[in-house]
């Protein structure tokens, strides 16, 4: 994390945006996560208990106060400068939804998953794409820029507090009528970086659960 938080603010120290900011957003952590971040002046928003990555996410894109709000897992398996190319989509396209990409241009993966993760996650998409009607070709990747504006509007009507939530925030936004981009970004495997076997399985559950959610019309 103290590396993480460097890179990031020496990144926006040198960048030309009118007003940033860091949120942290502490998942019930007991290595002094949040502390290391309290300590360097970085927001922190501080869940109650271990509640999820989908719940953490949108926990810190509600309170995100900038124009533009991007969320980024903490290890930066996608570096912090590939910010810009999704503000250069973002604003070419006019889109307020642009999201990073490992499947787009593979030959941007420095560092792959093990064979059979990454083997794993294509299945994964293929069977997302058939379930939810999605185009995307990698919708879990942590690495998206959300104008707020849509991301307020999006983020209010999530409902999964796990890891299939990426799936629910592109289906929400393709039914609320925000154009969504897929942009390609370089992209490396952080060794250390793990998810169990049960949260793994019950990931291609979610999209199931997202499409069901979708013909009740809780999305709407």
């Amino acid at each position: 994390m103290p590396a993480t938080l460097s890179r990031v603010r020496e990144y926006l120290a040198a960048s030309n945006w009118e007003f940033t900011e860091i949120v942290v957003v502490d998942d019930g952590s007991r290595d002094g996560t949040a502390a290391v971040a309290e300590a360097a002046g970085v927001r922190v928003l501080r869940n109650p208990g271990n509640r999820g990555k989908g719940y953490s996410v949108r926990q810190g894109m509600l309170e995100a106060k900038g124009e533009w709000a991007l969320f980024s897992d903490a290890d930066l398996s996608s570096p912090i400068e590939e910010v810009e190319r999704l503000w250069g989509a973002a604003e070419r396209e006019h889109a307020p939804v642009v999201i990073g990409s490992r499947a787009v241009d593979r030959s941007m993966v420095g560092v792959h998953q093990p064979f059979l993760r990454e083997m794993s996650g294509r299945f994964f998409n293929l069977a997302m794409r058939g379930v939810t009607g999605l185009p995307f070709h990698d919708t879990q990747c942590g690495f998206k820029l959300f104008e707020s504006a849509a991301a307020r509007e999006i983020f209010q009507k999530q409902t999964l507090d796990g890891f299939g939530f990426d799936v629910e925030v592109l289906y929400i936004a393709s039914h609320m009528g925000y154009r969504t981009l897929e942009v390609p970004v370089r992209w490396n495997d952080v060794a250390g970086t793990k998810v169990s076997v049960w949260l793994g399985a019950k990931g291609f559950w979610d999209p199931v659960q997202v499409r069901w959610n979708g013909v009740r019309g809780k999305y709407r």
